[in-house]
């Protein structure tokens, strides 16, 4: 009973200062006293339970919240903060402490501490627990997910977060989740780039400035003494700063259509050749909010490695298939012609007979054109 005891000690400061700013009357502190009791009293058993500790922290969390509302519905300054502003969080923080001393095997528990510090801002606390969390479980990878969503967030770090889940992956090279993440992270990357060179007036294409002027990105100088047609008179260093210009364009360049990306996903394919991760792959770029030629690119190559991985697959030949029709807006018209030939020439090309033959069902039993249903009936094979 000495900790129970000690823990007693250590609330009666906070508890005195909640009765003076008015947040809780003297007989609901003793009431608290005494569900804390309690609770401490169970957690020093012999054999304590993880639901011990959990129904604790719930109590805290939900005392803290009480807190909060009565101190915004009375309007009770908040600065300058005194103990009772932070100390419910802390006890919180305390409690899974506490917790995964006896239960580090537990996921679950250091998933729900992560969340919690998330919740209430304790960015370099979540750091801590996510480094601790991995050491102790690297074959988890939604711990490599969640420490990367961090660095993301809090410190807007992509590089930080890139490491992480290449960690993540070289630890759990089979896992789709781990893969998606990464070509998730890897779009977020690109976008960025883009949006911060837009800010930045970068565009393709050479703009070095020389010292007689300025380059009109053709190769030419305006307001200098060369020859404005053939550029005679450049020195060597303004032509070696032009070839420098139009590599960095280049980079650029690629960099926008997904070079990154598409290096990631070819990877993937190779230490993972599923459909599973391939519809994974797939659902990010399509939900992801970046450029439509980006998301073309990216796409495109997604498909070429399907192929060139999983061509003979019924499964991979439905996605190959499924992606010209997918999105059409209506049942006529030029679009759905084209769309239909080109998914129909996709499962000849494979040679997949009965998929075939359903493909051909499904769109005769829709409100086509007859000429196309005749298009479709006769290009299958009996």
């Amino acid at each position: 009973m000495e900790r129970v005891h000690f823990e007693q000690e250590q609330m009666l400061d906070e508890l005195k200062d909640l009765v003076e700013k008015g947040v809780f009357t003297v007989k609901e502190t003793k009431e608290i006293v005494r569900r804390r009791t309690a609770f401490e009293t169970a957690l020093v058993r012999r054999v304590s339970k993880k639901t011990d500790f959990l129904r604790y922290a719930a109590y805290e969390m939900s005392l803290e919240e009480l807190r909060r509302k009565r101190v915004e519905r009375l309007k009770i300054p908040t600065t300058p903060a005194t103990i009772s502003s932070y100390s419910l969080v802390r006890r919180q923080f305390h409690i899974f402490e506490r917790a995964l001393k006896k239960f580090k095997a537990d996921v679950g528990l250091w998933i729900q501490y992560i969340k919690l510090a998330q919740r209430e801002g304790a960015r370099a606390l979540v750091g801590r627990i996510c480094a601790r969390a991995i050491q102790l479980h690297p074959g988890t990878p939604s711990l490599y997910i969640l420490a990367a969503s961090h660095e993301l967030k809090a410190g807007q770090s992509p590089a930080a977060a890139r490491a992480l889940l290449q960690r993540g992956v070289r630890m759990n090279k089979e896992s789709v989740e781990m893969w998606r993440e990464w070509v998730r992270l890897e779009m977020v990357f690109v976008e960025s780039l883009r949006r911060r060179w837009e800010v930045l007036g970068i565009v393709e294409g050479p703009t070095t400035i020389s010292a007689g002027g300025q380059k009109n990105g053709k190769g030419k100088v305006k307001g200098g003494e060369a020859d404005e047609e053939t550029g005679e008179g450049e020195t060597e260093v303004e032509k070696q700063a032009e070839k420098d210009d139009d590599a960095g364009a280049a980079a650029r360049k690629e960099i926008m259509e997904g070079a990154i990306v598409k290096t990631v996903i070819s990877s993937a394919a190779a230490a993972v050749p599923k459909m599973s991760l391939f519809r994974e792959v797939e659902r990010v770029v399509e939900e992801h909010p970046a450029s439509a030629g980006l998301r073309e690119a990216v796409l495109g190559h997604l498909y070429g490695v399907v192929r060139s991985t999983l061509g003979g697959d019924a499964e991979a030949v439905g996605m190959l298939a499924g992606r010209h029709v997918k999105g059409l807006t209506s049942l006529r018209g030029v679009e759905v012609v084209e769309a239909l030939q080109l998914a129909n020439e996709e499962y000849l090309r494979s040679g997949l007979e009965r998929e075939h033959g359903e493909f051909v069902k499904e769109w005769c039993l829709k409100d086509i054109d007859e000429a196309l249903k005749k298009y479709l009936v006769c290009s299958k094979k009996d």
